[in-house]
């Protein structure tokens, strides 16, 4: 048999050392439209701030020495043209040779990847514009800040990709600004917890705009002006393209291979294309969201190689069922971690999935212990039987791991009232006898099973605010670092002699900073006759980041940028 690869990375490199692992005797050919068949396209980033210091660290397999280990055919800067189903053969061209072959399979693995999005914007056709996808794209952009010294770098878009370039040039010493078309930065979480991480960027001084997108682009002499649609215009030595990803179809599609509704290429559980014949994984192809079962472009490196491997058995006549992809993902910023997992809000109201939420905000490891911080944790659960939906965190450490356990969770199916249950390591260094994740699923289980009454921070205006009493639980001290308009403040060990003080006429809605004095607030008001009581989930730490103003523009002006605001060439190497 003769198995041929179109594209390497994760999903093609891990095919092809699965197939040889699998059997000695096959033919495996991996085929390269770049020169690099195996490197850390989720480190390129780091290459610009000097984090990952030599070039040879971003390549993971050289192509000599993954052919020789798994006893490979591999050529690289070989772009294939066209896929003749009947035929079984693929048009080949050699980039370096400039000249077109053709080579049979038996067996075809498309892992093309996906391409940068460049929006339809006249006046990015210029040699100061700049997009991430590789390694030549990241030497070439690295070769320009050190040669042309930018005063300023602007970056469009503010996933994933966008923000890890802004932090790396930030600490690089570049002055960066980063252009978003939505409310928010960073698509999976939801807006409040983007709001936390809106706040840290304010700390670090990276300017960023929000909601107002390019709409056209001057150039004037040695600068580019942007144009925003508010109308403010914006000037730049250099543009990095971030505004996300598109699956790269152009091969399957000029083939007549099915293309999915989410613009991916098409496959069923083994991976298989409409043709039998040809596999597709990767960023390419549609997956199934494991959470709502509705088709999804997921592109991560985690499930591209698990889809590797998964096809490679499945080529030698396994029948290995890829089931979904739930989303796990993590990111850096300055000093705080982000990670998300199954799905957000956003997704659950677009597949009508009936959803309630909880936040916590337990402490990375225990209080008493020096160094502890919080970690912003939100849930998303089934209200009828506790089924975990999703999760994000945001906090300076544990994120990950909190993350990875309710991810695992996810997986196996356990609900809330599990995540009470779980034994999880602790010793004050490392956690709480109670952790975050445990604390997440006491939250969300006391909201099932009707111990607590909840409203979130968004949900003030669904009240009649002159029928109810909000009640702020903390102490005055915490108060006047600020308090939600018409709150009366009753600090929660004073709660029980000051009943009176309260009218149970009307709708009570408790706050404190977190959430757990509220919640204990709640139940001596129910406890002693109160009837409508609500508390707000989260409390103040969720709800006041959503109230500020959350970009910091404009925080420069180009004119007023100095040579010294910028490292020098020679002081970045």
């Amino acid at each position: 048999m003769k198995v041929v690869i179109v594209g390497g990375v994760a999903g093609g490199a891990s095919a092809a050392a699965r197939l040889r692992r699998l059997d000695e005797k096959i033919e495996i050919v991996i085929l390269e439209r770049g020169a690099y068949i195996s490197y850390a396209n989720c480190g390129l980033p780091y290459y610009l701030s000097g984090k990952i210091q030599k070039e040879e660290d971003l390549v993971v397999q050289t192509p000599e020495l993954l052919g020789k280990r798994f006893n490979l055919d591999i050529r690289t800067n070989q772009e294939v043209m066209e896929i003749n189903q009947i035929k079984k053969t693929i048009l080949i061209k050699d980039q370096i040779k400039n000249k077109t072959y053709e080579e049979k399979y038996d067996k075809l693995l498309l892992s093309p990847g996906a391409k940068p999005f460049i929006p339809p914007i006249k006046g990015l056709d210029t040699d100061k514009v700049f997009s991430l996808r590789d390694i030549p794209d990241v030497l070439a952009i690295k070769e320009f800040l050190e040669k042309k010294n930018p005063k300023r770098v602007v970056i469009f878009g503010a996933g994933y990709i966008g923000i890890e370039i802004a932090e790396n040039l930030k600490k690089a010493g570049f002055i960066v600004t980063i252009i978003e078309l939505m409310d928010q930065i960073l698509g999976p979480l939801d807006y409040e917890m983007a709001t936390l991480v809106h706040q840290h960027l304010k700390e670090k001084e990276v300017e960023f705009y929000l909601s107002d997108p390019v709409q056209s682009i001057e150039h004037d002499g040695s600068c580019q002006i942007l144009i925003l649609a508010s109308g403010k215009k914006i000037k730049t030595d250099m543009i990095i393209m971030g505004v996300g990803v598109r699956p790269e179809i152009g091969l399957a599609k000029d083939a007549g291979l099915d293309i999915g509704t989410t613009g991916g290429i098409k496959v069923n559980e083994y991976l298989q294309t409409s043709d039998p014949d040809i596999y597709a994984v990767g960023d390419a192809i549609e997956v199934l969201d494991y959470i709502s079962g509705s088709a999804a472009l997921i592109p991560l490196a985690g499930p591209a190689n698990k889809q590797g491997r998964t096809a490679a058995g499945n080529i030698l006549g396994e029948r290995s069922v890829y089931n979904g992809t739930q989303g796990s993902s993590i990111i850096k910023v300055f000093d705080i971690t982000i990670a998300t997992t199954g799905n957000n809000e956003k997704l659950l109201k677009r597949n009508k999935i009936t959803y309630q939420k909880s936040y916590t905000h337990s402490p990375s490891h225990a209080g008493y212990y020096p160094g502890a911080s919080p970690i912003s944790l939100k849930i998303l659960f089934s209200p009828d039987d506790g089924k975990i939906l999703g999760a994000q965190a945001v906090g300076k450490e544990g994120v990950d791991k909190r993350i990875d356990v309710i991810a695992t969770a996810i997986r196996a199916g356990l609900s809330v009232s599990d995540l009470e249950n779980l034994e999880l390591c602790y010793a004050p260094p490392y956690g709480s006898a109670k952790d975050p994740v445990n604390m997440a699923g006491y939250v969300a289980n006391n909201i099932i099973k009707g111990d607590v009454d909840i409203f979130h921070w968004d949900e003030f205006e669904q009240h009649d605010l002159n029928n109810c009493i909000i009640l702020d639980v903390r102490k005055p001290d915490e108060c006047e670092e600020g308090i939600i308009e018409s709150a009366i403040n009753i600090p929660l060990d004073e709660l029980r002699d000051r009943l009176g003080e309260l009218d149970n006429n009307k709708m009570i809605l408790i706050y404190c900073q977190v959430g757990l004095r509220g919640y204990l607030a709640y139940r001596i008001l129910k406890l002693n006759g109160f009837s409508k009581v609500k508390n707000l989930s989260g409390g103040y730490k969720t709800y006041y980041p959503t109230t500020c103003i959350q970009s910091n523009c404009p925080l420069y002006s180009y004119e007023k940028i100095l040579k010294s605001d910028v490292l020098e060439a020679d002081s970045k190497k």
